[in-house]
């Protein structure tokens, strides 16, 4: 049983911040001032709660699993509340991609349930790098090069997906920390 000063530090609010924040975006319109305000301290947060868990060593099972499900969250939010535009704006041949990546990613999750017993949403370097650029996507989405932008964001994203699908299928034991398939990893304190 955690404690309650396991489970209330810092890094842990800052992650429920961006919980509450994604249900708030549920209610609100897309592309609105409100939106964007909201957004950007979802995204923030999003870099903030990893940074200071690590600045006040309050790195724990619990903060990664709850940035998990933050992150799972907001892409399902962005899913429901940007994808009606991402469909207007992008030509069909795009979506056979995200198809691609949203098949892989599947694909990595289920291999780590079934080899390691386990949920893994790896936070390797390709992965922060692709939640970066869709973080961004809505404030690049109204563009005329956003097209170009989103099949910079499908190559990552799809590179990212394969690298994590291939880091689950090659390793021995889970790596909760691994970072890249080409062997750096996170030092564990």
């Amino acid at each position: 049983m955690l404690e309650k000063k396991e489970i209330i530090t810092a890094p842990n609010i800052i992650t429920l911040v961006r919980i509450a924040g994604t249900i708030a975006l549920v209610f609100i319109a897309p592309f609105t001032l409100v939106f964007y305000i909201i957004w950007t301290v979802c995204g923030v947060s999003d870099v903030l709660d990893g940074t200071v868990a690590r600045i006040l060593r309050k790195e724990s099972k619990l903060g990664a699993r709850l940035d998990s499900i933050a992150d799972i969250m907001f892409y399902l939010l962005m899913l429901f509340k940007i994808l009606p535009t991402l469909i207007e704006k992008l030509p069909q041949w795009i979506w056979i991609i995200v198809a691609a990546i949203a098949a892989t990613r599947i694909g990595a999750y289920l291999t780590a349930i079934i080899k390691f017993r386990r949920f893994s949403s790896l936070h390797s370097y390709l992965n922060k790098i692709s939640a970066f650029l869709l973080f961004l996507v809505p404030y690049f989405i109204s563009r005329q090069w956003f097209w170009i932008y989103c099949v910079v964001l499908c190559g990552i994203g799809l590179t990212s997906s394969v690298e994590e699908l291939l880091i689950h299928i090659l390793s021995k034991e889970y790596q909760e920390s691994r970072q890249t398939i080409i062997g750096l990893k996170k030092k564990a304190d």
